[in-house]
């Protein structure tokens, strides 16, 4: 396919999205409940199908010697398709946030106001990797009233071209608009392009992926763009933390899926209990494959650590690679993550509620947690079923990004002839 033809297919599916909207807006929950229970039970008709095709994406990047890290979020399996399935299961039992009545009032001459929730149109999502978000973001679209046109990586191609027929298959079942859900079929950077540069089309663009995708979709976009930034999450261990939750807290949010954004990057420590805590809990996580990167103090109570590097305070390592830094107070460890922090997600593990309740307020992240793992950071985990992303902007929506965020609000106006004097 030329550029040119590139551009046509990009717009023909913007203008699809763009007709498919006007149904959307107005179709009421019980139609779209059925379609995503349709689109489930197709997935899971499909399930062999899907498999076989992420199994083509897998083989590509292991040979093409991808980290294993970004090898593991590419990977699908029965398992982590039958979550894919249940996530959808799960966006069709959740409230519908359409015509949501968030205000309402009577104004200059009993003009009586409604501010009502309404979808936003057209969104489109960029997106790496990860073949799950083709589903999670296109049934979270739908339920809000949205159509939804996605570009995902090359690493997943053939993953998400048999995810999209699947969801597909199911609009066609249901009788809705192809164009509800539309999957680019092409992974070229022109790609990233015409899709940002259709603003008559798209209302909204979401990339999700590394940075130079993102700085390429804000650069070239002329609708606005919620960005999906690094994920360079911090754990600080306070001079009053129960060691032995530290530890369980510390390991999960950095070993359990170390190539995820809310996964830890960066481990601070409080001066007073690094003797007690770091020399066990390093070799535990050295134990699990996790290379120490530590400040001065770090590398004389474990030998065994890599000296840090400036570049590894701000670093998204996406691996199991874990810098460490002993800092001597509660106001050291948020001043380090106000410099190098990403405002993605920020946890303390501490038995003072007083430094607690001060790292909460004081942290500028979009979460930030109390003796938890950064790992909760997550639309699922938070109940809200699928996620569209974790938001680090401040408009029009921050942290993980479920329904409600996809959707904006306008005001409606009934009258019985009032004229403005």
């Amino acid at each position: 396919m030329t550029t040119e033809t590139h551009r046509e297919v990009v717009r023909d599916l913007g203008a699809a999205a763009k007709d498919a909207s006007r149904t959307l807006r107005t179709l009421d929950r019980a139609a779209k409940d059925a379609a995503l229970l349709r689109m489930a039970r197709v997935l899971e008709e499909q399930q062999q199908n899907i498999l076989e095709a992420n199994a083509l994406d897998v083989a590509a990047a292991e040979q093409a010697g991808l980290e294993p890290a970004l090898v593991d979020r590419l990977r699908l399996d029965e398992g982590r398709l039958a979550g894919v399935v249940a996530a959808v299961r799960q966006v069709a039992e959740l409230d519908d946030p359409v015509g949501e009545i968030l205000k309402g009032w009577s104004a200059a001459q009993e003009l009586q106001l409604q501010k009502v929730r309404v979808p936003i149109g057209v969104i489109g999502i960029i997106y790496e990797s990860r073949p799950n978000v083709t589903v999670d973001a296109a049934t979270l679209c739908f339920k809000a009233g949205n159509a939804v046109l996605l570009r995902g990586g090359s690493e997943a191609v053939h993953s998400n071209r048999a995810l999209g027929a699947a969801l597909a298959q199911a609009l066609a079942e249901e009788g809705l608009p192809a164009g509800c859900i539309g999957v680019v079929p092409f992974t070229d950077r022109e790609g990233v392009r015409h899709m940002a540069e259709m603003d008559e089309c798209l209302d909204l663009i979401i990339p999700r992926g590394g940075h130079k995708l993102i700085e390429t979709v804000v650069s070239l976009a002329r609708m606005p763009v919620l960005k999906h930034y690094n994920g360079v999450c911090h754990v600080y261990v306070d001079a009053t933390a129960d060691l032995e939750m530290a530890a369980a807290i510390s390991e999960n949010a950095k070993v359990q899926r170390p190539g995820v954004c809310n996964a830890m990057e960066t481990l601070l420590v409080h001066r007073d209990v690094a003797a007690d805590f770091l020399p066990f809990h390093a070799a535990r996580l050295q134990e699990l494959g996790v290379e120490i990167r530590g400040d001065e103090t770090v590398c004389e109570l474990v030998p065994s650590a890599t000296p840090a590097m400036a570049a590894d305070w701000p670093e998204e390592f996406l691996d199991l690679i874990l810098a460490v830094r002993v800092v001597d107070s509660l106001d050291e460890a948020t001043a380090h993550i106000a410099r190098y922090g990403s405002s993605h997600t920020e946890a303390i593990v501490t038995e003072d509620e007083e430094a607690a309740e001060r790292f909460l307020a004081e942290v500028d992240s979009s979460t930030v947690l109390w003796n938890a793992s950064t790992r909760f950071a997550d639309g699922g985990e938070f109940g809200f079923g699928a996620e569209i992303g974790i938001s680090t902007d401040k408009l029009h929506a921050r942290g993980p990004m479920a329904l409600e965020e996809l959707t904006i609000y306008k005001y409606v106006a009934r009258g019985t002839g009032q004229v403005r004097s």
